[in-house]
């Protein structure tokens, strides 16, 4: 049984976590990226919506089976009639189809994470669970996360997803760049290495950055004169050349240029005792429903021996 001083003594563990999260939050507030990190530049006009990306980032994942297979494009039927997919915690990535009045063809958008360069997940979350690596990406520790979903709120593209089938182990599920099996050692990522037409190209940030401003130049019929991302919510390292409205592919055109930090870093600075007390809050009740946990499994234990 949990009493009241084992709840205080969780709320304390849960107000020094808060505490350190907001100490640790004023260094994020300077950061600025990593100038030399990796991307990938999404061209729109050559996605045929094979799916391919979506299968191998399944694969390389270990994520669950999907309830239709990859090679059945009825899910672009479902997006037509208002069923918009988004990535879950069963799927890093999904692609999309659209019919923009601007083309007389459908346009395929790959959606996942885009792995901002001073990721807004990043400073609001108060027990440090998220890192941005040198290689390009924001990466996510479940060991540390109380599941409090600032992140889900602060991602000013909607992305992180929340695994709602375990009470006791709150995880956030997203792409996560391929980090620790390819990224770090320098390989493009799975859904890029798996694409059968060259639609995502996977290198240097500054350099994809060129490769785009180009092929706007020699083909400014065949693309918008924008590269979406490389200046939204103060750079992605996942960018996009389209050949329509960006917000006819489901773009969200209204995101700032600025970091999303930009906007509420004074608004953090002014009230820190509110947000800090109820993620504390939240991280007791974790901390306790943890420890309630931990110690059935082992007085189960016991009681089989």
């Amino acid at each position: 049984m949990i009493n009241r001083r084992h709840f205080m003594k969780g709320g304390l563990a849960a107000s020094t976590i808060g505490a350190l999260g907001l100490s640790k939050k004023s260094e994020a507030a300077d950061f600025a990226g990593y100038p030399d990190s990796m991307g990938v530049l999404v061209d729109l006009s050559r996605c045929i919506g094979c799916r391919s990306c979506e299968a191998a980032c399944n694969s390389e994942q270990q994520l669950p089976p999907p309830e239709k297979p990859f090679n059945d494009f009825s899910v672009f039927e479902e997006l037509r009639h208002g069923q918009k997919r988004r990535p879950d915690e069963n799927t890093y990535t999904v692609v999309n189809s659209y019919d923009p009045p601007a083309l007389d063809h459908p346009l395929f958008r790959k959606i996942q994470c885009n792995h901002c360069l001073e990721p807004a997940c990043l400073t609001s979350c108060f027990v440090n669970a998220y890192t941005k690596t040198p290689e390009g990406a924001v990466i996510y520790n479940p060991d540390v996360c109380v599941g409090c979903r600032n992140c889900m709120i602060a991602c000013p593209f909607y992305i992180p997803a929340f695994r709602y089938s375990s009470a006791f182990q709150p995880r956030i599920m997203k792409c996560v760049f391929c980090h620790d099996t390819r990224l770090r050692e320098g390989k493009p990522p799975a859904c890029v290495e798996s694409c059968p037409v060259e639609a995502l190209t996977f290198g240097r940030r500054t350099d994809l950055l060129a490769m785009g401003k180009q092929r706007i130049r020699q083909n400014p019929e065949s693309y918008v004169n924008h590269i979406y991302g490389e200046h939204e919510a103060g750079g992605t390292a996942w960018m996009y050349l389209s050949p329509a409205p960006f917000e006819q592919a489901g773009f969200d055109t209204t995101v700032p240029n600025e970091p999303i930090l930009n906007y509420v870093k004074d608004f953090l600075s002014f009230v820190p005792m509110v947000l800090m007390i109820w993620p504390a809050l939240f991280a007791g009740f974790h901390l306790l429903a943890k420890r309630k946990n931990d110690n059935t499994s082992a007085a189960t234990q016991d009681n089989e021996e």
